[in-house]
């Protein structure tokens, strides 16, 4: 799958890049896994502290795929606000979700310190602003559930908004302790340490054929075989090429990211920003004073078509970044891209097994709030392979339907 179209950002941070071999022999693990983005680089490095003998295997560079196109936001807060994943799941199980996310944020954010290569990690609060007047209410409700829950939440009325922010907006939510991340230097720090301390990494190495046995999973690779009791797939949106998920689906989105700017502009403690429309614009900061903004999504079109289509949709971009920010007007993008994008129909990501996938786990971090989700799934997963039971699985279950409701889960 061509995954990303325009030109990316995030390589270019990271003058030396770490590079691993090609596998060219048999060898055996405890633990494979198949992807070296994201998902994998969290998971990596949770194996790497438990101690188990662990393999990882990409058919492109470590972090080529969609960690590539990935903008970097870290949020407890979803693309479904925690009102609707109550009405959704149950009160008990939305609000383990929201915890879940708040509990990956603060783990993402304790890396900084633990990791060789610099992940460009830094806290940040949120601004999340009603598009519409009439979207208040709901937001309003949104702020009492997060308050009455436990969570950081203040309520902004419109004059509070305008004298923070270049702009002004009808409502909005503050929050505290949410972060933003570089996501490729991120991927490779993970990696970096978890191969220091003994995870075998390899790039160049396509997983052609799976046979899996009782005993364990033989992964059959253009230039050997891996005999692996256990094996965890973390392909990114390239699952889909594997197995069909019911309540997944495909879209194309679109980021531009502006050259460094000389001042930036009024912008309250450079928050994270989005919005209540669907779909909706977010926006951020870099450490070198350069603005990301995303979204335009639309329905998934053919790579040659998405190309095509990255350059209107960046003009688009740069002129609602203009519109929120008067002062920037004129600002240039250096980079404009576009990447396929996945949503699930009920919010919440798939992590966990499959009957159809013996001593396999699958990592499908779905939706705008990937980084965390990976987190979450890295504990599970490291967790559920140590032998510890985590009932929380039961919500991210890869056979639920798209309408089924989980109803057992547990706080860790």
């Amino acid at each position: 799958m061509d995954l990303n179209s325009g030109r990316l950002p995030w390589e270019s941070t990271l003058p030396e890049i770490p590079a691993y071999p090609v596998l060219q022999e048999d060898i055996s693990c405890e633990c494979l896994i198949v992807g070296a983005g994201m998902g994998g680089a969290m998971t990596a490095y949770k194996l790497s502290l438990s101690g188990l003998d662990t393999v990882m295997i990409d058919k492109r560079t470590v972090g080529g795929g969609s960690s590539h196109a990935n903008t970097g936001l870290l949020q407890t807060a979803n693309d479904k606000s925690l009102t609707s994943c109550i009405h959704t799941y149950g009160e008990q199980n939305g609000v383990l979700f929201y915890r879940m996310c708040q509990r990956a944020v603060r783990n993402i954010l304790k890396l900084q310190d633990k990791l060789d290569i610099n992940p460009h990690i830094v806290t940040r609060p949120s601004l999340l602003y009603a598009s519409r007047p009439e979207d208040v209410p709901a937001l309003r409700k949104e702020h009492h559930t997060l308050i009455a829950h436990g969570f950081d939440s203040e309520f902004w009325e419109a004059d509070k908004i305008g004298a923070n922010y270049a702009f002004t907006k009808p409502g909005a939510i503050y929050s505290r302790e949410d972060a933003e991340t570089n996501p490729f230097r991120t991927v490779h720090s993970l990696i970096h340490k978890a191969h220091a301390v003994g995870v075998r990494v390899y790039e160049h190495t396509k997983a052609v054929h799976f046979k899996f046995e009782d005993e364990g999973v033989i992964c059959y690779t253009e230039g050997g075989r891996i005999f692996a009791k256990k094996v965890i797939f973390s392909m990114g949106y390239e699952t889909q090429e594997m197995k069909k998920d019911r309540g997944a689906d495909l879209i194309n989105t679109y980021a531009i990211m502006t050259r460094p700017l000389k001042k930036m502009p009024k912008w309250h403690e450079q928050s994270l920003i989005w919005e209540t429309a669907r779909p909706y614009l977010y926006l951020r900061t870099t450490h070198d004073k350069r603005i990301v903004i995303g979204g335009k999504d639309e329905p998934l079109t053919d790579p040659q078509r998405r190309e095509v289509r990255v350059l209107s949709r960046s003009q688009r971009l740069l002129e609602e970044l203009e519109a929120l920010f008067p002062e920037l007007k004129g600002v240039e993008a250096e980079y404009a891209w576009g990447a396929v994008f996945g949503t699930t129909r009920d919010g919440l990501p798939f992590i966990g097994p499959h009957p159809d996938y013996p001593n396999c786990f699958f990592i499908e971090g779905y939706g705008g709030n990937g980084t965390v989700y990976s987190m979450i799934a890295a504990e599970l997963v490291t967790d559920s392979l140590m032998g510890k039971l985590r009932p929380e699985l039961e919500l991210f279950s890869l056979t639920r339907s798209a309408k089924q409701v989980p109803t057992q889960a547990v706080e860790a």
